[in-house]
C-alpha cells in the first residue's frame, strides 16, 4: 500500500488548489473548475476565493457569472449553494441536487399541510410552482418581490421553528423559488446590489442552457463527481467524501468503486486516491494566500488536522463554518478580518519567518486594495474575526 505522508498531502493541496507560486492570470471559471465548486452560501466567498488564487478583478468574476454565464449558482452538496462551471452543473444536479429537491419538497408539503393551507397541499404547491415559473418565463428575469406580485400565493406565511426563541413567520417565496431552482428549472442571476448581496434576480435555466439543464444518470453522475473531487482533494478518507457530498456511506463506497479508487496509507489511517494519481508530486514554491470564510480548500475535508493543526477553536464558529484563513506552504498559519476602515487585519498563529510574514501582510494589502470600498464580512463570524474587529 502506497504511503502518502501529511507533507505530501500539503504539497498536493498547494499545487492543486492554486496556493503555490507563481500567481497566475486566467479566467475565474478556471478556478471553479480546478476546485470542482466554489462555496456560495456567503457571496463574498465566490469572489475572494477567485481573487486569492488568480490575478483578476471583481468585475471579471461578475462577468463570468452574469455576462458570459460560464459559472452557475446552484444548490448542491449538503443542501448548500455553490458556484460551479457549466460543465459541472448537470453532474451536481444529478448526483446531489435532485435528492435534495425531493427532500425539501416533502418538508414544505408537510409544513403546508400542518398549517392547513389547502385540502391537497401537494397539488396546491405544484400549482404555485407552475404559476411562478410561468410568471418568470414571461418576464425573462425577475426578483422575488416581482414574482410575489405576479403570484400572490407566494406570500403565504408559515411559522418557522415554533416554540423556539427564534420562531418567526416567513413567506414561502424563497422556499418555492428554491424548489424550482433545485429542480433545475430556474437559476439565481444578478445580485440585487453589490457582489456582496445575498438577494438575487432569477431567470429560467434556459437562459444558461438553451435546451434546459442536461439530465444525467444518477450513478454515472455520482461517479463523475467522486472522480473530480478525488483529483483535487485526494488522497482523502471515505468519510471526507461522504461528508463533502452529503451522500450515504453506501452511495459513497459505490461511487468510489465505480472510479476504481485505491487505498493508500495516510498519517492518520487509510485513505483513497485515483489509481493513476499515486506518483509523488513536485515540491511547490510557497505563496501567501488569504482565503475567505467557507473557502472550498479548508472546507474540502472533515478530517483537517494535517493542514489545520490546533487552530480550529479560533477559526470555526459553533456550526462548523470556517472563517477567513491564512495559508502558507499548504497549511493554515493564521486568520484575518476586514475592518470597517478597509484594513485587512492579519493574525499569524505560527512563526513562519520574517520574510514570509512580510509577504503575508503584503498580500493583505493587495487584497484590500483590490476589493476597494467593499467590506468582506463573514455571515458566520468566528472567535478570531470578532477579536480582530474589536481592536
Amino acid at each position: 500500500m502506497r504511503r502518502i505522508p501529511d507533507s505530501e498531502r500539503r504539497a498536493r493541496l498547494s499545487l492543486r488548489h492554486g496556493l503555490a507560486a507563481p500567481f497566475p492570470r486566467g479566467d475565474p471559471t478556471d478556478v471553479a473548475e480546478a476546485l470542482v465548486a466554489l462555496h456560495a452560501t456567503d457571496p463574498c466567498t465566490v469572489y475572494v476565493s477567485v481573487l486569492a488564487r488568480m490575478a483578476v478583478e471583481p468585475d471579471t468574476v461578475s462577468a463570468a457569472l452574469h455576462d458570459r454565464r460560464t459559472l452557475v449558482r446552484m444548490l448542491g452538496m449538503r443542501r448548500t449553494v455553490f458556484v460551479v462551471p457549466r460543465a459541472v452543473a448537470p453532474v451536481v444536479q444529478a448526483a446531489c441536487t435532485r435528492t435534495v429537491a425531493a427532500t425539501e419538497r416533502r418538508r414544505l408539503v408537510k409544513q403546508l399541510a400542518d398549517a392547513a393551507v389547502a385540502p391537497d397541499t401537494a397539488a396546491w404547491l405544484a400549482d404555485v410552482e407552475e404559476s411562478t415559473f410561468a410568471a418568470l418565463s414571461a418576464r425573462s428575469e425577475a426578483s422575488a418581490a416581482e414574482l410575489s406580485a405576479d403570484e400572490p400565493r407566494l406570500r403565504t406565511s408559515l411559522l418557522v421553528a415554533p416554540g423556539k426563541p427564534y420562531e418567526a413567520k416567513q413567506n414561502i417565496t424563497t422556499r418555492v423559488l428554491g424548489l424550482l431552482a433545485a429542480d433545475g428549472r430556474i437559476v439565481r442571476g444578478r445580485p440585487l446590489g453589490s457582489w456582496t448581496s445575498t438577494q438575487y434576480r432569477w431567470s429560467p435555466m434556459t437562459e444558461w442552457f438553451p435546451g434546459g439543464l442536461p439530465t444525467l444518470d444518477l450513478f454515472e453522475a455520482r461517479a463523475e463527481l467522486a472522480r473530480r473531487w478525488l483529483r483535487v482533494f485526494g488522497p482523502a478518507s471515505v468519510g471526507d467524501l461522504k461528508w463533502w457530498t452529503g451522500w450515504t456511506l453506501g452511495d459513497t463506497r459505490k461511487a468510489l468503486a465505480e472510479v476504481g479508487a485505491v487505498e493508500v496509507s495516510l498519517g492518520t489511517g487509510t485513505g483513497v486516491v485515483l489509481a493513476d494519481d499515486l506518483d509523488p508530486v513536485a515540491e511547490p514554491v510557497p505563496r501567501p494566500v488569504l482565503l475567505p470564510a467557507l473557502d472550498p480548500t479548508p472546507m474540502g475535508w472533515t478530517e483537517r488536522d494535517w493542514y489545520l493543526g490546533e487552530h480550529a477553536d479560533r477559526l470555526f464558529d459553533r456550526s462548523g463554518n470556517i472563517g477567513p484563513t491564512v495559508f502558507w506552504d499548504g497549511r493554515v498559519v493564521g486568520g484575518w478580518a476586514h475592518r470597517p476602515d478597509g484594513e485587512i487585519a492579519v493574525r499569524l498563529f505560527e512563526d513562519i519567518g520574517a520574510e514570509a510574514a512580510e509577504l503575508v501582510h503584503a498580500e493583505a494589502t493587495r487584497l484590500a486594495g483590490l476589493v476597494g470600498v467593499v467590506r468582506i464580512r463573514s455571515r458566520f463570524p468566528t472567535p478570531l474575526e470578532r477579536e480582530l474587529l474589536a481592536l
